[in-house]
């Protein structure tokens, strides 16, 4: 277990490390609104990836899956980043079971294989398959923390390694 607290600090830290480096400003002639996108696309690549590689490490060695799932909910249960802490993640199953959410802990345990955002989209089926080819952006329509209505969402996911899980996190696109 004293290798699973350095690679959760060692991941925590790798996160603080991207999260910090994605807010630089870039100078690409865009406005503010886009150059914000790009760079907080970015960073949900980067923690995103980083969460993956470290959770997949973390978990490689413990033998039964309800511990597993246990970890990853402490895992991710208090990170938040961008400036507004809409930043957040979730892991699911490929199945579209939610095995673990950071701002909705309702969901936890539920299959979502059927849920349709409001302009009909099954998002877990579309985050799934995204993930089961190695990754990747979809766009869809999800609460945002702190307000009401469904906001359109860019989310990025991957595999977590060795598991049957994917983890993602996303941005909301500003109106």
């Amino acid at each position: 277990m004293k290798r699973s607290r350095y690679l959760l600090l060692f991941s925590l830290a790798l996160l603080a490390v991207f999260s910090g480096a994605c807010k630089e400003k870039e100078s690409s002639g865009n406005s503010e609104e886009e150059s914000m996108l790009t760079t907080n696309k970015k960073t949900a690549i980067a923690v995103v990836h980083a969460s993956a590689v470290g959770i997949g490490e973390i978990i490689r060695t413990i033998p039964d899956s309800v511990t597993k799932v246990k970890v990853i909910r402490v895992y991710i249960d208090s990170i938040r980043f961008y400036d507004d802490k809409s930043g957040y993640f979730y892991v699911y199953n490929y199945q579209c079971v939610n095995i673990a959410h950071g701002t909705q802990k309702e969901l936890q345990g539920t299959n979502l294989y059927n849920y349709q955002d409001v302009k009909g989209k099954y998002v877990i089926r579309a985050l799934s398959e995204a993930a089961s080819n190695g990754g990747g952006f979809v766009e869809f329509y999800w609460i945002k923390p702190g307000e009401t209505g469904e906001k359109l969402k860019i989310g990025y996911v991957e595999p977590i390694a060795g598991t049957n899980f994917f983890i993602g996190s996303g941005v909301y696109v500003p109106e």
